[in-house]
């Protein structure tokens, strides 16, 4: 990995994966489970996508659809759990790494916009 928010986005992805898994295998949960899993992998997809950018616009760009994600996971992960599908303790650790993500990106947003 390239810096310590891709690994923690790499990481939160493989986390999403295996809450997935285990929804789907014990809860028999496939919808909202599915978006979970979408907007949970695209947060370390468009902060690879954001380390290869070719201009600062385009890296602000993917940072900004990343931090946007790390939103809707948060709504999603709240959802499954509101509606008995998620035990807290897995909820609350998934929140907090989303919300961890969240912080990292939009000081990263603030930062880059502001430069610009």
């Amino acid at each position: 990995m390239n810096n310590p928010l891709s690994k923690k986005s790499y990481d939160f992805s493989l986390m999403i994966i295996g809450v997935y898994k285990n929804l789907i295998a014990s809860k028999k949960e496939y919808v909202l489970s599915k978006q979970l899993l979408r907007s949970g992998t695209s947060i370390g997809a468009n902060i690879a996508e954001a380390n290869g950018a070719i201009s600062k616009a385009d890296f602000s760009a993917k940072i900004s659809i990343a931090y946007k994600e790390s939103l809707e996971v948060k709504y999603w992960l709240s959802l499954l759990k509101d509606s008995d599908y998620l035990e807290f303790d897995v909820f609350q650790n998934a929140f907090e790494k989303a919300d961890e993500l969240s912080k990292i990106m939009f000081s990263i947003l603030k930062t880059t916009r502001i430069k610009n």
